[in-house]
């Protein structure tokens, strides 16, 4: 019976047994084709198939039963017990077949090379052929009458001509050898899929939720925001919420890549599939299960692995030329030689039957797309969201990188750096009268100074009469007598003279921190120099992205130049650009771009999204903690860890370098069996050899970027 689809928009199906690369793309193409649609995605590593417009399922269904494809829509699939299930199932039938096919392919050799009658061995020959060509056969029935030469129709056309011409060792071989190629791409491909299974495994299915006064497992799919979870030591957290009672160090490795647990208390924000390691929490849930950080994550990687990298596309075009033309030259040696030549049919037949063989261009078409999969699975697994093969590609080709200062080079808090008395007063003395000075402010200086004075367990206590002198400081009555806090400005205006502090001010500008002076209208009581604090892995991220081949660091900031000049200096930086507004930073992005070529921007994705979308590759601080970071760059670094920075450098140019050697790899196998046709020195069962062993070559080495480490030099 047909199941229409019918409203005229998105569909999402899951694709299951997708093996081939280059069958999968002629899938994808089939389906295009179908009346109604009018737009079509397949995620050939993933299976997952969005589809626009109206189509008939059963349509759908029949096409994929060319390639032995179960096409569900996402919702109505089986469980996932179920599917697992009818996967082993599969799996041990196929083995069974493949078994069976290298038994009778090796009792046929045996009796042959005895000298046993043809009428006994030639029958289990044709055994060996029929089991290990059943699957194939199956699909070459259903895709022919379509006029699609997938692989199935390729090596049943091998199997049957060689059968036909006598070459019955030949066909058994190639049967047998396609069962285990079939088998072994099987494995190699889900080996690739597990990576996201991995992600997708990372949160609990259920969790402990309190509700009429009683604790209860609930499936986290009937969780709603404001339930009350409960999380015991040493269990992962189920869902996205805040801390109501209880403190714990929480492992966030699987969201943010850190090793190392953060100490979270009331107030504080947890994250789905992170551990707690020790505390006893009550966690308010502030999301849906759909809507969890790790929710995002997995359906952006799924998204990024779908979009195709540059060199996929090249690949995918020069495939579609290849295949025509070999198969085309594949027919000519078959037919030119013994009509127009006089050459016997039988040796030309078989040599067309082995280039046969060797035109789909399997190797060559998944040498891209498992590669851009495993890296971009790794990033994840390490709080690094890649949202495109084609960010992944262009970060292996950057020439330079700019930072926004602040919340990327620095923490974006500014913390009391020095301390410095004069006329008597002492360090404890000044702070303290700072704090109180400042106790009633909520400039973040003032701020800073407070924490500074409570880091000391000091006793603060607000000064009586505090004004707030907006752009100079502050002012309060201590012990009867005005103090006076603030910039240079606010004394020059109170007419008091410099002087005894000018060089001290000068020392701590140059330095890039803000200096501020506290005092009487009779005498100074001494500075106290804020900065923004450096982070403490922003100097050896830049020495290591200057070691992964980054020849040029910029910072933008909005600091004055003195500022801005000392901490370039003290982190590493190149160059910077300063006193800039929100908009400047777009024209120094458009500088750089003309200067230097390829250029990165990393900020914190809010105030920096102008330049980062005009950036080769925008990058974006703190994603777990930001849906905009999350949104807006082409890549987030899910901690205040810039040490990410120069491990995804590495691991895009890895990827770039095996992406060129599958690539270079798959077209010499593929030139040097061509050539070997003429000669007469490929055979059938070499064919075979030389193209799924290059395809299970090229997807083994991809697979290698899954291991890629983190803390790789």
């Amino acid at each position: 019976m047909v199941e229409p689809l019918e409203r005229a928009n998105a569909h999402l199906f899951q694709v299951d047994g997708i093996c081939c690369m280059d069958c999968a793309a002629k899938f994808e193409q089939a389906v295009a084709a179908l009346p109604g649609v009018t737009n079509v995605n397949l995620n050939k590593v993933t299976g997952k198939l969005a589809l626009e417009g109206t189509a008939d399922l059963e349509a759908i269904r029949r096409l994929g039963a060319e390639e032995n494809y179960t096409i569900n829509p996402v919702g109505k699939a089986s469980s996932p017990a179920h599917h697992k299930a009818q996967a082993a199932s599969k799996k041990s039938w196929e083995l069974r077949r493949a078994i069976g096919s290298g038994v009778a392919l090796a009792i046929g050799y045996g009796l042959e090379k005895f000298g046993v009658p043809a009428t006994v061995f030639i029958p289990i020959y044709i055994v060996a052929m029929v089991l290990g060509g059943w699957g194939n056969f199956k699909k070459a029935a259903r895709a022919l009458p379509r006029m699609n030469f997938n692989m199935s129709v390729l090596m049943s056309i091998a199997v049957i001509g060689a059968l036909a011409i006598g070459q019955y060792e030949e066909g058994a071989s190639v049967a047998f050898l396609y069962a285990i190629s079939e088998m072994l791409e099987a494995w190699t491909m889900d080996k690739a899929r597990r990576s996201i299974r991995d992600l997708m495994d990372i949160a609990p299915k259920t969790a402990r939720i309190r509700r009429g006064g009683s604790e209860i497992e609930v499936p986290v799919e009937q969780i709603v925001t404001g339930d009350m979870m409960i999380i015991r030591p040493g269990e992962k957290i189920a869902m996205d919420g805040v801390i109501e009672k209880g403190e714990s160090a929480i492992n966030q490795a699987a969201i943010t890549g850190e090793s190392i647990p953060a100490e979270k208390g009331p107030g504080a924000e947890v994250y789905a599939g992170t551990l707690n390691t020790h505390g006893s929490l009550e966690v308010r849930v502030t999301k849906l299960v759909q809507d969890t950080t790790i929710a995002k994550i997995i359906h952006m990687v799924e998204e990024a692995q779908g979009k195709r990298a540059p060199s996929q596309a090249f690949v995918e075009k020069f495939a579609a030329i290849y295949t025509p033309v070999v198969m085309a030259l594949a027919v000519g040696i078959i037919f030119i030689p013994p009509l127009f030549l006089g050459y016997e049919w039988a040796p030309w037949i078989y040599r067309g039957l082995a280039l046969l063989v060797v035109s789909c261009p399997c190797a060559l078409v998944v040498s891209t797309p498992v590669a851009i999969v495993s890296a971009i699975s790794n990033a994840a697994k390490n709080g690094v969201l890649i949202k495109g093969g084609v960010y992944l590609e262009e970060m292996g080709s950057l020439s330079a990188i700019a930072f926004d200062k602040t919340g990327t080079l620095t923490k974006g808090e500014p913390v009391v750096t020095d301390i410095v008395p004069v006329d008597g007063t002492s360090q404890a003395g000044l702070l303290q009268l700072a704090a109180n000075l400042e106790a009633r402010s909520e400039h973040p200086l003032a701020v800073a100074i407070v924490k500074a004075a409570q880091a000391e367990k000091m006793t603060i206590t607000p000064v009586e009469d505090f004004t707030a002198i907006t752009g100079r400081g502050a002012q309060g009555t201590i012990n009867g007598q005005t103090v006076y806090i603030g910039n240079p400005r606010l004394f020059n205006e109170l007419g008091i003279s410099l002087a005894p502090v000018t060089e001290q001010v000068e020392r701590l500008q140059s330095e890039g921190k803000t200096a501020m002076i506290a005092g009487t209208k009779e005498k100074f009581l001494g500075l106290i120099a804020v900065a923004d604090e450096v982070r403490d892995t922003s100097a050896a991220a830049i020495k290591a992205l200057k070691t992964a081949g980054i020849q040029h660091t910029i910072m933008l900031t909005g600091d004055n130049t003195a500022t801005a000049k000392a901490m370039a200096a003290r982190v590493g930086i190149d160059e910077y650009r300063a006193e800039l507004l929100p908009q400047d930073k777009v024209t120094a992005v458009q500088e750089l771009l003309g200067k230097y070529g390829k250029v990165a921007m990393i900020g914190d994705g809010i105030n920096d999204a102008p330049a980062l979308a005009l950036s080769t590759v925008g990058i974006a601080m703190g994603g777990a903690g930001t849906d905009t970071a999350l949104e807006t760059a082409d890549i987030a670094l899910m901690a205040d860890d810039l040490s990410k920075l120069p491990f995804t450098i590495r691991l895009s140019q890895k990827t770039l370098n095996i992406i060129r050697q599958n690539i270079g790899f798959s077209l010499f196998i593929k030139a040097v069996a061509v050539l070997a046709v003429f000669p007469g020195w490929l055979t059938l069962w070499l064919a075979i050899l030389a193209d799924m062993g290059a395809s299970i070559i090229v997807t083994l080495n991809s697979l290698r970027l899954i291991q890629a480490n983190s803390k790789e030099k």
